[in-house]
Formats: structure tokens, C-alpha cells, sequence
């Protein structure tokens, strides 16, 4: 039987690192891209291969593209489009140039990954395209609004991929976590201070609040290993009918019966206590 292929993007820890170890073990053929050579080196040496991938640099897409197809013999069977970052901030203090950034990472160089990878599949007559979304993609929160808007455009982009897909053998799927343990939230406090002047914002006592809670490095009372993200992927690239999306954590799910049965207005003021 030919070997099963994944192509897995944000490797270098949380969600990517667990997914490329765990498919490993199951026997797939895995490339765990990184967006830091250092990253990729680390793999490396523990015995995965690790293409450059940074979707804010669209010149590496396609170089680790060809990596992989010249190590499968120019197919694919899976892609979990997975790297993303947030800069946390209320909207009225977010510069447009961070919210383009953004957009580089979390969405366009996703987008211009998937274009590429499915002639591959279409060649084949069969491939799964797995999106690591979050539950912020269809249950906006105060504070993420730069986050929020990237996941939102990947489920409305990702759920027309999927319609389109009909018929060809590609089958497309979300995967909608809550809080995950990670460094997300580490990486979020560095953006943050990077990209917010938060201390001449006219809500500058708010935000005294909000940097606390982001920095407390508290595990949250939902809060779940990487794993359970890996146990939803695994079957959205194994089973014979993958499911069009994957709830994780209770939040998540929480989130999807608000959108069902609760007024705007509830929703609104229970999402907005955080």
C-alpha cells in the first residue's frame, strides 16, 4: 500500500508538533513545516522532516512544496493548514498594517498553499484538506478582533472550498478548538506588545485588566492538550466520510449552540464577560 502523506504547517509546537509526532507513530509520511530554520533544524534532528514554510513569505510556499512532492513521488494525501498567530487589542487601537500581517499569515499564505496543493490532489483523484480553525471563527470575542476577522474569513472561504470540492474526491474540513494548551497565548502577549499602544488608548485601565489575565499563564478551566486536536484530525484524514467540521473543547461547543439558540443580544453580553 502506498504510504499516506501529510503536509502540516506551525510544527514548531502546540497543535503542529503534536499532529506531526502522533501521525508518525501512525505510520504517515510526515512533513512538519516550520516558519523559523531554527525550528525546522529541531525537527530535523528528532527525525521528522521539516520544510521552511512562513506564510508571510510567499517565496517559501512553493520551494517546500516541491520538497515534499519529490519525497512522495509527487503526491499528497493530506494538508493541515495549521500556523496562525493572534494579536490580541481592541479594534479602535489596531493599526491596519498589523491586521494585514495578520491576514498574511492566518489566511492568505493558507490560501495560497491549498491552491497550490490541489492539482496534486485532483491528479490523484483523492486528497483531504484539514483547516485549523477555532471557535472564534463563528463566535466572535472582545479583545481578538484581529484574530476573530482571520478565522471568520477561513471558515467562509473553507466552507465554499468544500461545496466546490464535491464529486472530485478532495474532501475539505474544519477543525474548531477553544483553548488549547500551548504557546499561543505567549506568542499573543509578544504581538501585543509589539502592535498596541495600549497605554495612550483611551481605555487604558481595560486594558490594564486584559494584560493581566494574558499574562497569568493560568490553564483554563476548559482548557485541553494538543492531542485532542490531533484526535479530531486524524479522523478527518482517515475516515472513509469525514465530518465537514470538528468541534474541541466545551467552549466550542458552547459557542455553536449559542449561534443556534440564543438572541444576538444574550450572545453578545455572555461572550463579552470573556
Amino acid at each position: 500500500m502506498t504510504t499516506r502523506s501529510i503536509l502540516i504547517t506551525g510544527c514548531s509546537s502546540g497543535i503542529g508538533l503534536d499532529a506531526a509526532r502522533r501521525l508518525s507513530e501512525r505510520g504517515w509520511q510526515v512533513f512538519a513545516a516550520c516558519r523559523k530554520p531554527e525550528d525546522c533544524a529541531r525537527l530535523e534532528a528528532e527525525g521528522l522532516t521539516s520544510p521552511l514554510i512562513d506564510y508571510e513569505d510567499g517565496a517559501t510556499i512553493a520551494p517546500a512544496l516541491d520538497r515534499v512532492l519529490d519525497a512522495t513521488g509527487g503526491t499528497l494525501t493530506a494538508l493541515f493548514n495549521n500556523g496562525a498567530y493572534a494579536i490580541p487589542g481592541l479594534v479602535e487601537d489596531l493599526p491596519t498594517e498589523a491586521l494585514r500581517q495578520t491576514f498574511e499569515a492566518n489566511f492568505f499564505g493558507w490560501h495560497t498553499l491549498t491552491r497550490q496543493v490541489i492539482p496534486v490532489m485532483r491528479a490523484q483523484g483523492h486528497g483531504r484538506i484539514v483547516q485549523n480553525s477555532s471557535v472564534l471563527g463563528f463566535a466572535a470575542m472582545p479583545w481578538r478582533g484581529a484574530y476573530n476577522a482571520t478565522k471568520f474569513a477561513v471558515e467562509g472561504l473553507t466552507d465554499t472550498l468544500r461545496m466546490e470540492m464535491r464529486g472530485t474526491g478532495i474532501h475539505v474540513s474544519l477543525i474548531e478548538p477553544g483553548p488549547i494548551t500551548s504557546a499561543f497565548r505567549a506568542n499573543a502577549r509578544a504581538n501585543f506588545e509589539a502592535w498596541i499602544d495600549w497605554r495612550t488608548s483611551v481605555r487604558s485601565k481595560d486594558y490594564e485588566v486584559e494584560i493581566r489575565r494574558l499574562g497569568s499563564g493560568d490553564k483554563g478551566r476548559f482548557e485541553l492538550p494538543a492531542s485532542a486536536v490531533t484526535a479530531k484530525l486524524i479522523h478527518a484524514i482517515e475516515a472513509p466520510k469525514p465530518r465537514p467540521r470538528y468541534y474541541v473543547t466545551v467552549p466550542t461547543y458552547l459557542g455553536g449552540a449559542m449561534k443556534r439558540l440564543f438572541p444576538t443580544s444574550l450572545s453578545d453580553r455572555i461572550l463579552s464577560k470573556g
